[in-house]
């Protein structure tokens, strides 16, 4: 029989950070490095750890150059060929620790992998992207790539619930990639019902995966600054971002002319736009579950990385952390109504015209 949670889920649209008795002085002051040892891999890591994401738009080696030198990291999309991969190892061998080799599950896949890992075995992250990370053929996976490569840092996803982010971590993986159509391309939710409000599902699988000694990414769902704020707040080890990433000169896409104005195109990796790119278009099988969008052109992604990291030291000085590590157990987020949305956020008008007030209620972070 159909089962209803009834337990509040939320998204970071439905909180704000609850400010709190600070002793830094400046911005200046916060420290957003992290160190994280894997469980299964036994690596350590050290950086900033915002991740851009590996669709064709943003998981570029152009995009992997910048966000190297301010300690980020960026998960490679899996249409490089093994030629470009030892182009980029041999003119940016320090970028090299920054950086994740993506797979699917298509045939082909893992012995692509065991290639470029062969020529370039500088690589030491290894991201196992689909859709539904919920599949006994996903979980086999992580398996044999774990079997092949034991020292490697294993990624993998994408899931929203405790149970299989734990089952993934005992399979093999190190880091589990958590987000179901939050993304601003993805629409998984309204093709096909399914998903979790982002927030909620950090919370959770952060839950889970710090029991076991594992690691999540918070992918997907954030629009601007204060959302990757709140995803590492809600427990998020990583935060993972795509359209934020979209539109600058080292993203994918030419720039094109619109109406006097430049912008460039991001899509997302079920769209039919990707589809037709790398497989002939959509299988009679399955359904397209991504958009097409033009974004504006924005120039160099450097400025929008200073922006992101601003506000992400801003934040921690709002809530009296020294360093992102602290952010967790300095957060608590408040509801807010939908009234409350439409000031801060520019949200559409009530339909139902009736006040819903702008009383705010406290939620605890479950940190």
């Amino acid at each position: 029989m159909p089962h209803i949670e009834n337990d509040i889920k939320l998204d970071f649209k439905d909180v704000l950070l609850r400010p709190k008795r600070s002793t830094l002085k400046s911005r200046n002051d916060v420290d957003l490095f992290r160190t994280f040892k894997f469980r299964n891999s036994g690596q350590q890591y050290n950086g900033i750890p915002i991740i851009s994401s590996n669709m064709d738009t943003t998981g570029t080696f152009e995009i992997a150059k910048v966000l190297a030198k301010h300690g980020l990291f960026t998960c490679i999309h899996k249409h490089y060929s093994l030629d470009d991969w030892k182009k980029f190892a041999a003119e940016n061998p320090t970028a090299l620790k920054n950086v994740a080799v993506s797979i699917g599950t298509a045939q082909g896949d893992f012995e692509a992998l065991c290639a470029i890992i062969k020529e370039v075995p500088e690589i030491e992250y290894i991201c196992l992207d689909v859709a539904n990370g919920y599949s006994e053929h996903f979980v086999a996976l992580v398996k044999q790539v774990r079997a092949a490569y034991p020292s490697h840092t294993i990624m993998a996803g994408n899931v929203v619930t405790g149970e299989m982010v734990e089952e993934l971590i005992l399979s093999g993986a190190d880091v589990i990639k958590v987000g179901i159509g939050p993304g601003s391309v993805c629409t998984t939710r309204k093709k096909t019902g399914v998903g979790y409000p982002q927030l909620s599902a950090v919370l959770e699988c952060a839950d889970a995966a710090h029991g076991l000694g594992g690691h999540i990414i918070s992918d997907g769902g954030c629009t601007n600054p204060g959302d990757v704020c709140k995803a590492f707040g809600a427990g998020a080890d990583f935060v993972m971002i795509g359209g934020m990433f979209a539109g600058h000169d080292q993203s994918g896409g030419d720039i094109i002319e619109k109406n006097g104005k430049k912008v460039k195109m991001f899509y997302g990796m079920s769209s039919a736009t990707a589809m037709q790119r790398y497989h002939g278009g959509v299988a009679e099988y399955r359904a397209s579950e991504g958009k097409t969008v033009e974004v504006p052109y924005r120039g160099d992604i450097e400025k929008t990385v200073l922006d992101i990291l601003g506000g992400l030291r801003s934040a921690c000085t709002y809530t009296g952390a020294s360093k992102l590590k602290e952010l967790p157990r300095r957060t608590t987020f408040i509801r807010v109504t939908q009234q409350t949305n439409e000031i801060f956020f520019g949200s559409e008008p009530n339909p139902s015209g009736k006040n819903t007030g702008c009383a705010m209620q406290e939620e605890g972070s479950k940190k």
